[in-house]
């Protein structure tokens, strides 16, 4: 397929939401998705748990015959190299791909842990990256997961489950305090010890070996395996570099999903986008987030009126305990614990007015 139509940049959950989304509007413009990725489009949320642990394989968004079924053409391992708005043109693994809309989706990328050696250990973003985390624990018998976020709390549970003596380290005394708060961080604590993880909180990583992690508190922990959970930066510098507005280091859209250049949408962890129902800019970096994102830049390139006003938020598993937040994302005066016996729920409050709950 040679004909200008829509590209779509990158495969993950916005861009292959948006193709859908557009294609249900229109199947008399070609569609087709560059992805720099190995592999053919893929749930993330599974890498960290049921997937590390061994318990499924099965993590494809779309059977391969879909996108010939709904006349989408898949052009993986193709990274773009320049985007041309005056001409509208992509090139990418040294081909032009001329277009009329475009939409960016590209993503995100793990940032290791700005200290010496912090290049020496695994990150977990793709599927080849957890396929090789995999394949690492099942001959280790011990690791350290760095970060207390939700993809290092995750995969450090995931990583005791099969037996392995896992230390989480994070610089707040509790996982995300700063976050979610003191009481909410023990609940999430006592997760990930429930799975059997040693926790460590307060001590900063100072340097990482080939074989051991060294922290500010004079201690060093020796392990077989080492995994940085120290967030992600989007990429955006292809997008910056051809004249898109950049905020945040993110792609600035409104509620539709759009730039200010005209026939150029950007969704998912890469955009700034206003949220309808909040009236300002939210940036997320959550799955169904970015899905929810996709499917308005794909509506709105196909001509339909729609728009990103979903409360941000997700749902997880940390070990055999489900989690789910919702919140806008600016922040919170106070907090409130209740306790349910066999769960919890903590309600985040501005003005007397909830803001975000975890639950």
């Amino acid at each position: 397929m040679n004909e200008t139509g829509v590209i779509v940049i990158g495969s993950g959950p916005a861009g292959v939401a948006a193709a859908e989304s557009f294609r249900a509007r229109r199947d008399d413009v070609p569609v087709r998705i560059l992805s720099a990725d190995i592999d053919l489009p893929y749930f993330r949320p599974p890498l960290s748990k049921d997937f590390l642990r061994g318990e499924t394989d099965d993590v494809g968004m779309h059977a391969p015959e879909w996108f010939t079924e709904q006349s989408v053409e898949l052009l993986t391992e193709t990274p773009v190299d320049r985007i041309d708005l005056q001409n509208r043109v992509v090139t990418a693994a040294g081909q032009r791909f001329p277009y009329t809309d475009l939409i960016v989706a590209c993503g995100a990328s793990p940032v290791p842990p700005p200290v010496p050696g912090g290049e020496r250990a695994l990150v977990l973003r793709s599927q080849r990256d957890a396929f090789q985390l995999r394949d690492v624990a099942g001959a280790a018998g011990s690791a350290v997961v760095i970060g207390a976020g939700f993809i290092g709390c995750e995969a450090a549970a995931s990583l005791a489950m099969q037996g392995l003596s896992v230390t989480l380290v994070a610089p707040d005394e509790v996982p995300q305090r700063k976050r979610l708060g003191a009481e909410a961080g023990r609940r999430l604590m006592a997760l990930v010890e429930r799975a059997g993880v040693r926790f460590v909180g307060g001590p900063k990583v100072l340097e990482i070996t080939a074989d051991s992690v060294v922290l500010d508190n004079g201690v060093t922990v020796h392990t077989d395996l080492i995994l940085a959970a120290t967030g992600i930066a989007p990429n955006s510098a292809i997008a910056e570099a051809a004249g898109l507005e950049v905020q945040q280091s993110r792609i600035v859209v409104d509620e539709g999903m759009r730039t200010a250049h005209p026939g150029v949408y950007a969704a998912g962890d890469v955009a700034l986008a206003v949220n309808a129902t909040a009236g300002r800019p939210i940036a997320v970096e959550h799955w169904q987030d970015a899905t929810n994102q996709g499917a308005v830049a794909g509506g709105r390139a196909a001509g339909a009126d729609t728009m990103w006003s979903e409360i941000p938020g997700f749902w997880t598993s940390i070990g055999h305990e489900t989690v789910k937040y919702h919140a806008w994302g600016d922040g919170y005066d106070h907090s409130r614990l209740v306790d349910h016996g066999d769960g919890f729920t903590v309600w985040y409050e501005a003005d007397d007015i909830a803001v975000g709950v975890l639950t």
